[in-house]
């Protein structure tokens, strides 16, 4: 089973990637296709020992630039680094693609090439959470895939969602909630509302409407909610997270008794660090199309992406998209009463 990495998209050297699929090789024993400019890639490996039989080269000619249209990217470059990469699992030499290049580019090319789900109107991606309890974090859908969403696709959030949590984080029947600005089922705006009510009639494990704050309570294991909200959700709590570890260093440095007490609280600022970093996974899922792909953050850094060829490699070994397509089988009629909404909406 292999794992294609896009060698070369995003906002790092080539080098970071190259390191990153060495290292997956080397600790985890994952088979790994770096595709990309095979002349730059064969340059870097050079001083890296690893098996030749776990890692092969597939060139590519041509780079979705980060600020480059998804679109024309698309139509335009057909043997970026990106495409070729998913064409690998149509192709079936690889099983999984893993990318810290434009994410709307990834998006377009896994859906023009590997079609969504049956049953899947828009994929989303899908991203871990910390939350109180070490043991327990949660997943949180869409965090930026689809910005504008009826009912019916925040229903195929959930139901995706809920797949990923089962196998991911091994729970037999996982807590969906719909984040909104109250938790009454009153609340929200109108298309929370009708997906308030076509969660409640769902096979979901659904507990209702979940506040910005409570998310990290350990009272949900997916949280529900369009694009545009996830993204900013996921983006605040990343930059509360670094705002608070600025504030300790600059508050310890140069000062003798602080510099006593965090030496005494070391241990726990490292297991708070450890949970919430989200290089301990590397990267989200795109839920919904007919293969593995990873999203990655543009500026990943080496230990980033090695977790997250590892995070593709459970993924499939799961059979993630096999658990999405019988949660949407479960889950035929009441996708089909949210078409309808949908078209009256």
């Amino acid at each position: 089973m292999a794992i294609a990495v896009d060698a070369m998209g995003g906002d790092t050297p080539i080098a970071v990637k190259v390191k990153a699929a060495v290292e997956a090789v080397n600790d985890f024993d994952i088979e790994v296709v770096l595709v990309g400019s095979e002349k730059e890639i064969i340059k870097v490996l050079k001083v890296y020992e690893f098996d030749n039989q776990k890692l092969r080269i597939v060139n590519s000619t041509e780079i979705v630039e980060m600020d480059e249209s998804p679109a024309i990217s698309l139509r335009q470059k057909k043997d970026s680094s990106i495409r070729v990469a998913v064409e690998l699992i149509k192709s079936g030499d690889a099983e999984a693609v893993v990318s810290a290049g434009n994410t709307g580019a990834s998006m377009a090319v896994a859906k023009f090439v590997l079609k969504s789900i049956e049953g899947i109107e828009r994929p989303a991606i899908a991203t871990l959470m910390p939350s109180i309890h070490r043991k327990n974090p949660f997943v949180l859908i869409d965090i930026g895939a689809n910005t504008d969403c009826k009912p019916l696709y925040l229903l195929q959030f959930a139901l995706m969602g809920d797949a990923y949590a089962r196998n991911y984080l091994n729970l037999d029947s996982p807590r969906v909630a719909l984040l909104n600005n109250g938790e009454e089922e009153g609340k929200g705006y109108h298309e929370l509302k009708e997906t308030y009510g076509l969660l409640k009639q769902s096979t979901l494990n659904f507990t209702g409407n979940i506040e910005g704050k409570a998310m990290f309570k350990d009272l949900a294991d997916v949280v529900v909610c369009d694009g545009f909200i996830g993204n900013i959700a996921l983006k605040v709590a990343e930059g509360t997270f670094d705002f608070v570890r600025t504030i300790l260093s600059e508050e310890i440095k140069g000062k003798l008794i602080p510099k006593l007490g965090y030496f005494a609280m070391k241990e726990p600022f490292a297991a708070l660090r450890e949970r919430a970093d989200y290089t301990e996974v590397g990267g989200a899922p795109l839920l919904g199309v007919n293969g593995v792909i990873i999203i990655c953050h543009g500026n990943s850094k080496t230990y980033s992406l090695r977790n997250a060829i590892k995070h593709a490699k459970e993924c499939v070994d799961q059979k993630l998209k096999d658990k999405i397509s019988f949660e949407i089988l479960e889950n035929l009629d009441l996708i089909q009463e949210a078409k309808n909404l949908n078209n009256e909406l």
